[in-house]
């Protein structure tokens, strides 16, 4: 999603706990084992031993974020990310901030879950809003093996942005394809109630291709084409990141509405597999 350098992220390493999964809804493959989740069982703060966060506005390196975007994230503020009633809410402000208009949160699992391959699973329900823009994404966590943005890579589970509320983007971003050159891969979907109902987003990733799951309905296949890292950059570790943009050059294409904040973004669960 933030197509920028690849460059500011907080390092932490810590173990992480195993959790079985108790809902229903998340198809676990049997020759999987969850390496890692969080349930949000514990009302407060995220846990500090799986999420820490990227903080400001991205100056002074990418100001914005290297989308315009209008938001200032902050660290360890309940206002804008908290756990409560088994929940997670990443929630954005309309509120100055150094010489931002609003505040929001992007949380990032770097150094405290890093996986090369997997099964990605985050079932969350989106805000609603014309100027909302938020993501649940990838980035890896060695950038200097491959270098800065575009060609270390960029794997995007979930985009939305609020003046199509109906629309459901996966994509991903290399040096042979990305939006700069109008070249990047990717695929989408509809469905009304993105805004109002909790949906599965995944991702089955493997040495071979990427396929991004709706609800376990597929819609998007990413193939390795077995070239080069520009096609394919995927062979090494990458970490998760949630959050909620406000504006930017997608999000904010058709203007922000000031009268809707604030908006948030819940999430009832992240888990991971890895083939056991």
């Amino acid at each position: 999603m933030k197509h920028f350098l690849c460059l500011i992220f907080l390092l932490a390493h810590v173990s992480c706990q195993q959790r079985q999964p108790s809902d229903s809804e998340s198809v676990v493959i049997s020759s999987l084992d969850l390496v890692w989740s969080d349930e949000f069982d514990s009302d407060g703060l995220p846990d500090s031993t799986k999420w820490s966060y990227d903080v400001g506005n991205g100056c002074p390196n990418i100001c914005g974020w290297g989308n315009n975007e209008l938001e200032y994230y902050s660290e360890g503020v309940l206002k804008n990310s908290r756990v409560k009633d088994g929940k997670l809410i990443i929630e954005a402000h309309k509120e100055k901030k150094e010489d931002m208009n609003y505040t929001s949160a992007r949380l990032v699992t770097k150094s405290k879950g890093d996986w090369k391959y997997g099964r990605i699973e985050v079932k969350a329900k989106l805000p609603k809003g014309r100027g909302t823009w938020p993501a649940i994404w990838m980035l890896p966590t060695d950038m200097a093996e491959y270098g800065g943005w575009p060609r270390c890579g960029e794997i995007d589970i979930m985009e939305h942005v609020g003046y199509s509320p109906d629309s459901l983007f996966g994509t991903i971003h290399t040096k042979a394809y990305n939006h700069i050159n109008g070249t990047q891969k990717g695929g989408s979907l509809k469905d009304k109630t993105l805004e109002s109902n909790f949906h599965l987003y995944t991702l089955d990733w493997n040495e071979d291709r990427m396929v991004w799951y709706f609800d376990n309905m597929q819609y998007f296949e990413f193939k390795n084409e077995k070239a080069s890292i520009d096609e394919w950059p995927f062979d090494q570790k990458f970490h998760l990141l949630l959050n909620l943009a406000v504006g930017g050059n997608w999000g904010g294409k058709h203007g922000v509405d000031e009268s809707i904040w604030p908006q948030r973004m819940e999430v009832d669960y992240v888990r991971v597999y890895q083939s056991n």
